[in-house]
């Protein structure tokens, strides 16, 4: 049986108080879990969140990524030496918040490009920090699942063979894969195939529609989605992670430049059309 998440980033990518009666809506709609974005230098706000959710009866996954001067895949060693010990402080605000997976590109700096191609070197490069990080997470009772995203934010992993080639030259047993509908649809030529890709590390799942609003709403190929993940006999997390302008800062970071979808129309409705796939 999946377990059924929802992504507080269409509301805030900041952890607090603020988002407890988000929380409680959460649970009640009927939601097994959230997903919160880890980046707000706050540390005690992870345990109380955490802590509240655990109250409910929800369980926590946590999203986070990287940027420029703590990139995996930077030349300088300084830089790649940083990007190891910000995973490992994401680490620990996941262990307080009760988290059991991390998800996110954080292979790399988002949104920080070399202007040509991945090199092997920089595949090199991010297996060696992932590695590490691995070690660390697995004495937290962590798993990493590492996210290929679109071509517009990322340039080492696009698709589920650049990611599944990453999650090999790793080679840890807390180091796994995600898959995000949205960044798929936008970068997969064969649903069905990417998904088997990559099913051997498969550990967590962002059901997003092509647009980030409500999925079911757009045209992502859902009913192949779902049957592939049937087929795999797929038992992870299944969250929804949309996104709107609740969060200016955030929603300027990431190119949201309009609304898709009420918050609550996405939870609503996209709760409904997940249970109606299953």
């Amino acid at each position: 049986m999946n377990k059924i998440g929802f992504n507080t980033l269409v509301w805030s990518a900041e952890v607090s108080d603020k988002l407890f009666p988000i929380l409680d809506k959460l649970k009640e709609i009927g939601y097994d879990g959230v997903e919160s974005f880890i980046g707000s230098p706050d540390e005690k706000a992870y345990q109380q969140f955490g802590d509240y959710a655990a109250a409910l009866g929800l369980e926590t996954t946590a999203v986070f990524v990287l940027g420029k001067d703590e990139n995996p895949v930077s030349p300088s060693v300084v830089v790649r030496a940083k990007s190891l010990d910000r995973i490992k402080w994401v680490i620990d605000r996941a262990y307080a918040m009760r988290a059991k997976i991390i998800a996110g590109p954080f292979h790399s700096a988002h949104s920080i490009f070399s202007r040509e191609a991945p090199q092997e070197n920089e595949y090199a490069w991010s297996a060696e920090i992932l590695h590490a990080a691995g070690d660390y997470a697995a004495r937290a009772g962590i798993t990493l699942t590492l996210e290929a995203v679109n071509r517009f934010e990322c340039y080492l992993c696009n698709t589920m063979a650049q990611l599944t080639k990453l999650v090999k030259l790793t080679d840890h047993p807390n180091v796994k894969a995600m898959y995000d509908t949205h960044h798929a649809n936008i970068e997969e030529k064969n649903i069905e195939e990417a998904i088997m890709a990559i099913s051997p590390f498969l550990a967590h799942f962002h059901i997003s529609e092509n647009d980030r609003g409500t999925p079911g709403d757009g045209h992502v190929q859902w009913k192949e989605t779902f049957a592939t993940l049937k087929a795999i006999d797929y038992k992870g997390w299944l969250t929804i992670e949309a996104f709107s302008r609740n969060d200016p800062d955030f929603a300027n970071a990431i190119g949201v430049w309009r609304e898709y979808s009420p918050p609550w129309d996405i939870a609503i409705k996209g709760l409904s059309f997940i249970k109606q796939q299953l």
